[in-house]
């Protein structure tokens, strides 16, 4: 795929991008308001070496950085719960199979249904989560919620941000890497569940932050 079709030059430099789904036409054609505001937040992003090495989790500045770009744009933290409401028809009479009454003889509603399920951002149609440093199986979560707003009809298209692989010549230089480990949040964690259909029918932006990001690196 010619990425530059969709994506800013200068993008292409700082992040590598993975499209499921036809993520990008989706977001490129439908959803140009949407994809301008998160390409401008990419640009904008920069990591420093202070970052890095500052405590991950809700300590982290790096989510803060998201935010301050996408809340005046509109997006959100969203969180869905539902509970399910099963009707069940009775045949019209034993003579007609396939013939139904109007009216349920029973209703049926199982609460909780759905529920939990949150995004990092959303705006219009379009979801966005970022994971910078959590346990690998956050993206189960992420894929899940994800899916279940798109099966419910809620979005069209996800994106997910995590960190490149490249980033770990960085947290070697800062030795830092036993915080970055292989089973926390990084692209190849992410694309193989992408690779394993975890998203079902949701199509899925996956975005890795290069070492480009970092303006302290030379």
């Amino acid at each position: 795929m010619d990425f530059s079709k969709y994506i800013r030059n200068r993008l292409l430099d700082k992040y590598e991008f993975y499209d499921y789904g036809h993520a990008l036409e989706i977001l490129h054609e439908s959803f140009s308001a949407e994809w301008d505001e998160i390409q401008d937040c990419l640009g904008s992003f920069e990591l420093t070496y202070k970052d890095i090495l500052m405590a991950g989790g809700n300590e982290s500045p790096i989510p803060k950085k998201f935010d301050d770009v996408l809340y005046p744009y509109g997006w959100r933290e969203i969180r869905i719960s539902g509970d399910l409401t099963v009707k069940k028809y009775p045949r019209q009479s034993a003579q007609r199979r396939g013939k139904f009454a109007k009216e349920p003889y029973e209703t049926e509603i199982i609460e909780g249904y759905i529920d939990g399920h949150n995004i990092d951002f959303l705006k219009n149609r379009v979801a966005f989560d970022l994971e910078w440093n959590s346990k690998d199986q956050t993206f189960d979560r992420d894929l899940l919620a994800m899916r279940t707003y798109f099966d419910c009809g809620l979005i069209d298209v996800g994106i997910i941000v995590t960190r490149a692989e490249e980033l770990n010549e960085i947290f070697k230089a800062l030795e830092v890497m036993p915080k970055y480990g292989a089973s926390t949040t990084w692209i190849g964690k992410l694309l193989y569940r992408l690779d394993s259909r975890r998203n079902g029918g949701c199509p899925i932006l996956a975005i890795g932050i290069k070492k480009e990001c970092v303006v302290d690196y030379e």
